[in-house]
Formats: structure tokens, C-alpha cells, sequence
């Protein structure tokens, strides 16, 4: 399973950007799908999800600004993200999961970068 995230870069505080996610399986194999995102010295920490149940989950610090939608016919998980502040700079990261008899697998995108300026 691959993932390409793609859609980081600078920006201006209060600005929108929507990054996508092409996954190269079907979404039926995978129990969630979504963004998580990391900053320098501190750890990667879960942005928002969605199941295959179209649930959805934010961290506090997103709701009411990030939207994770998925485009089953594209194979594609985006995120846009609204009224960006300069706290949400970080690299952004996709991600895939599958519950197995063994566990939880994650696969992961290469991380896209976004810079938020004030």
C-alpha cells in the first residue's frame, strides 16, 4: 500500500488550503483514513480521521476549521483546512490503517509541509 500526500506550502494566517492523499488501495481493506501532523521536537499528533463508516474525529485545536473527506471513487483522502494559524505550521502526514489478527497496521504518506505566517 502506497500513499502520496501532496497539497503543503506557505501561506498567510487565515488563508485555506486543502491537501490530498492518493492511496493506492481500496478503501474497503482499511478500517480509518486521515491526517496527522508534526512539528520539531515535539510528537506527531492526529489531526482528524474518518472511518469507513464516514465518522469523523478532530483534535480540539482543528474542530470547526479542518474538514477530512474522502473520495472513494479517487481512492483519495483530503483535508481542507479554513482559517489557518501560524500553530498549525508542520508537516502534514496521511496515514491508512488496517485492524489484523496480528494488530494495528499503519501505512503513511511522505509528508507535506505546511508553513502558516502571521
Amino acid at each position: 500500500v502506497q500513499l502520496q500526500a501532496s497539497g503543503g506550502g506557505l501561506v498567510q494566517a487565515g488563508s485555506s488550503l486543502r491537501l490530498s492523499c492518493a492511496v493506492s488501495a481500496s478503501f474497503h481493506s482499511f478500517n480509518s483514513l486521515g491526517w496527522y501532523r508534526q512539528t520539531p521536537g515535539k510528537e506527531r499528533e492526529l489531526v482528524g480521521t474518518i472511518t469507513m463508516g464516514r465518522a469523523t474525529t478532530y483534535v480540539d485545536s482543528v474542530k470547526g476549521r479542518f474538514t477530512v473527506l474522502r473520495d472513494d471513487a479517487k481512492n483519495t483522502v483530503n483535508l481542507h483546512m479554513n482559517s489557518l494559524k501560524p500553530e498549525d505550521t508542520a508537516i502534514y502526514y496521511c496515514y491508512a490503517d488496517q485492524l489484523l489478527p496480528s494488530g494495528r497496521r499503519v501505512y503513511w504518506g511522505q509528508g507535506t509541509l505546511v508553513t502558516v505566517s502571521s
